[in-house]
This record gives C-alpha cells, sequence and structure tokens, in this order.
C-alpha cells in the first residue's frame, strides 16, 4: 500500500505551503491526483482545487472559509493522503474527492503573523484577521445571481460544475469544542463525532451559542435552519442570508459545517441543568455591555488618528461589524430584558450553553481589540496613546480564558485527525443517506424559522 512520504504537519501551514505540498503529493501520484486553478481571489492569489481519484459520485471539501481558521487546510492535506492510501475511499467508493485549499488566501495570509506559533492565545488575537461580514466569501447576502466577491463565485462555479453528493466546510473553533451543523440529518454522524472526540481528547461543544435555536440531531450535531432575509445588522448574527452551504441543494448535495477547536473547554460538554442561570446570563451580559463600551472609547479616541485607505478600512470593516452586534446580543442573553411573550425567548439552558455564551462574549471583545491592536501596529505611532491600554485588556481577557474557562491547547495534529476523521463519517453516511435526502424545492425542506446566531 502507498504511503505518502510528506512530514506530518506539525503546525498550520501557510498559503504558499498549502500549495507546494499539494503539488508535491501530485507529483507523487500524477495518476490518482491532480491541480488545477478553479479562480483567483481579490488580490490575485490563485485558489487551487486538489483532486484525488477518478470515480463519477464527486465530494467537495472548502477549507480556509474563514481566514482566522487555518485547520481546514492541514486537514485538505490530510485526507489526500489518507484517500490515496486507501483505494476503497476512491475506487471502492466510486468517488473523486475535490478539496479546494483555501477559499479565503487573502485573508489566511493575513493572519500569518501567529500561524507557526508560538501558539498564545495573546499571540493569537494580537495577530487576528477575518474580513467584513459583507467580505466572508460563503455568505449570498443578496443572493447567488447578484455574488461579487471572485472567492464566492469561484466557489458557486465549482458547485454547478461538480454537483457533489457531499460538500464539507471546514471551520475552526478558537476557544470551546468541536461541533458539526448539517443541512440534512445523517443518522450515526453523532456517534461517530463522540467516538472520535473521545479518543483524540477533543470536547464536544454541547451548546454553541451559533446554533442556540437550532433543531439538535444529536449531541454536538445542529441542523442549519433555512435562511431568511434581514438587514445587515441581522444578517451578521443571524441565519439571515442565502450561503454557498445552501446553493448546491438544488444538486441533492449534503452540506456539513465541521468545526474543530484550537484552544479546548471542558465545560461546553457539560449537558447538566445549571442552578445559577440567570446569575450568568447576568454576568455575561453586562460583561460584553461594559467590554463594548470600553472598545467603543478607544476607537473614538483612534479614529481621528487613522490614515484614510484600504489597509485601514479593511481592519475597520470587522470591527464595527462587531460593535454593531454587541450590545443586541447582550439583551438577547439579558434576563432582565426578556418580555413576557417575546418572539425570540431564550431556550431551555444548559450549563454547556452558558459557557459557550461567556466564551462568545469575550470572543467579541478579544477580536475587536486585536483589530484595534492591528490598526495601531499597521499606524506605525500611537498618537491617541490607546495602546497600553490595549495590551492590558488583551491580557486580562486572554487570562480570563485561560483561568477562568480553563481553556488549553489542543495540538494541531490532533485537531487535523479529529476533524479528518468526522470528514470521512460524513462521507460515509452520505453516500449511505444522501439518495433519501429531501431536495430544497420539496415540502417540508429544513423546514423552521431561522433564529439568532453569530458565525463561528
Amino acid at each position: 500500500m502507498w504511503r505518502c512520504a510528506l512530514p506530518p504537519l506539525l503546525r498550520y501551514p501557510t498559503f504558499d505551503e498549502l500549495g507546494a505540498r499539494a503539488a508535491a503529493l501530485v507529483a507523487r501520484r500524477p495518476r490518482d491526483a491532480r491541480l488545477r486553478r478553479v479562480g483567483t481571489s481579490r488580490a490575485g492569489t490563485p485558489l487551487w482545487l486538489l483532486s484525488v481519484g477518478h470515480g463519477t459520485r464527486q465530494a467537495l471539501v472548502v477549507a480556509g472559509p474563514h481566514a482566522n481558521e487555518p485547520v481546514g487546510g492541514a486537514t485538505v492535506l490530510r485526507l489526500a493522503e489518507r484517500v490515496l492510501a486507501d483505494p476503497r475511499l476512491h475506487e471502492g467508493a466510486d468517488a473523486t474527492w475535490n478539496l479546494l485549499l483555501c477559499l479565503d488566501p487573502d485573508g489566511l495570509r493575513r493572519n500569518e503573523g501567529w500561524l507557526h506559533g508560538p501558539y498564545t492565545l495573546g499571540g493569537y488575537f494580537r495577530h487576528f484577521f477575518r474580513p467584513g461580514f459583507m467580505e466572508q466569501p460563503e455568505w449570498l447576502p443578496d443572493g447567488a445571481d447578484a455574488a461579487s466577491l471572485p472567492e464566492t463565485r469561484a466557489l458557486l462555479d465549482l458547485q454547478d460544475e461538480l454537483r457533489p453528493f457531499l460538500q464539507c466546510s471546514l471551520h475552526g473553533v478558537d476557544v470551546g469544542g468541536g461541533f458539526v451543523e448539517l443541512t440534512h440529518d445523517l443518522p450515526g454522524l453523532a456517534q461517530r463525532v463522540a467516538h472520535s472526540a473521545a479518543r483524540l481528547g477533543i470536547p464536544r461543544e454541547l451548546g454553541p451559542y451559533d446554533t442556540l435555536y437550532w433543531p439538535e440531531l444529536g449531541p454536538a450535531v445542529y441542523r442549519i435552519p433555512r435562511p431568511r432575509r434581514g438587514d445587515l445588522a441581522a444578517a451578521i448574527t443571524e441565519a439571515a442570508v442565502e450561503s454557498t452551504w445552501f446553493h448546491p441543494h438544488r444538486h441533492g448535495t449534503v452540506t456539513a459545517v465541521v468545526e474543530a477547536p484550537m484552544w479546548g473547554v471542558a465545560a461546553v460538554e457539560d449537558g447538566a441543568r445549571p442552578v445559577d442561570e440567570e446569575t450568568v446570563l447576568r454576568m455575561v451580559s453586562h460583561t460584553l455591555r461594559h467590554d463594548t463600551g470600553v472598545l467603543e472609547r478607544l476607537l473614538e479616541r483612534l479614529r481621528p488618528h487613522l490614515p484614510a485607505g484600504p489597509e485601514t478600512a479593511r481592519l475597520l470593516a470587522p470591527v464595527d461589524d462587531y460593535l454593531l452586534v454587541c450590545p443586541g446580543l447582550a439583551d438577547t442573553w439579558d434576563p432582565d430584558f426578556q418580555e413576557p411573550g417575546d418572539a425570540r425567548p431564550l431556550p431551555p439552558l444548559s450549563t454547556a450553553h452558558l459557557a459557550a455564551l461567556r466564551i462568545a462574549g469575550r470572543r467579541l471583545a478579544l477580536r475587536t481589540a486585536g483589530l484595534l491592536h492591528q490598526l495601531v501596529t499597521a499606524a506605525g505611532r500611537d498618537p491617541a496613546a490607546v495602546m497600553p491600554e490595549l495590551n492590558r485588556l488583551l491580557d486580562e481577557w486572554c487570562e480570563d480564558y485561560r483561568d477562568g474557562c480553563g481553556a488549553r491547547w489542543i495540538p494541531v495534529a490532533r485537531q487535523v485527525e479529529y476533524q479528518s476523521r468526522v470528514v470521512l463519517a460524513t462521507f460515509e453516511l452520505a453516500g449511505r443517506y444522501a439518495p433519501a435526502c429531501s431536495r430544497s424545492g420539496e415540502p417540508g425542506w429544513n423546514a423552521g424559522a431561522a433564529v439568532p446566531m453569530h458565525r463561528e
């Protein structure tokens, strides 16, 4: 049996390293693997598709849809090696694996300040980058026909070309646990996820705030509700728009969003009923309001001194998005803001849900502080004298993740192995159940109103 000669990945690969390793793999197995350019990013970076096998059934795996989530790139390389080593996964399954190395290469390059480690929370958030909502390539806020980002158009064209029976979108949770979101139930997946997570020491997230109101298909497996229209403020925090997850359903595609954590938190796996729910919710919501106010005042001091130009605009867009949604989220979580007859009351919450909400509120503040830190760094000076306070906030909030939430680093190799195993499980189960799946135009498909979430 063929064995891959490439050394294992012990750290996250950069975009250039992804391409080099994929090319080396193709050079070793040119009959079974091929690499082609399927599009170009906004900055002119090629979008590379690595295909393995020659079967008639197409599987599409998309890495790097979010710029700050590099685990997917390492996972697609691992999947390619595994598929090439096991003919049952391509010849035996009559399948071709199509592995998009990175959907947002420009964004990934902006995260290279922390990709090679050392992997610390402070280093990650000080170098964190993720574009504003309207520049994230999986979303279709105005529908597929109006999609303008070249990365989005490339993915849509690829979906229509391949008509895959399975699409896996590979995401990473910075702090929390692993979970899966599906457009259609795959019976048995929750058990597979539990087994892989237990073997690899990965906490399962039993109450992600992304999925707070979504149907649960099993522990750490959730069904994505149908999209619906909304304004921009709503779209940032809801499944309010069309997406590339739903676009290929006209072809009968099952989409799985596979989340793998970087820093694990044991509490997100605690499904017990909390005894102090309202106290925790008040603490989380009040903390988010306080932190948002602090960050808004820092931005107010900093903004007049920022140079005009694309670099400033690129960093300000996500800052403005985060500061826009934080007050509404704090109100949604605060029991003192819940009115009788509220159209969206909080569902029954477990300890895992409360842990996830605490992590989410802290995450929004840390991302915003990190982006403000980069704005000052990019300017080359600190005329508003905000850097000392930003560094203090970043250090305190990262310490809260470590000591207050118990966040612990998960080695890259384990993250990749976990995500690879979950993808392989969805591949097997989708091949078994996909023919019976409803199509988007059929009555009752994915019924249920969309509800608040913030895409992790």
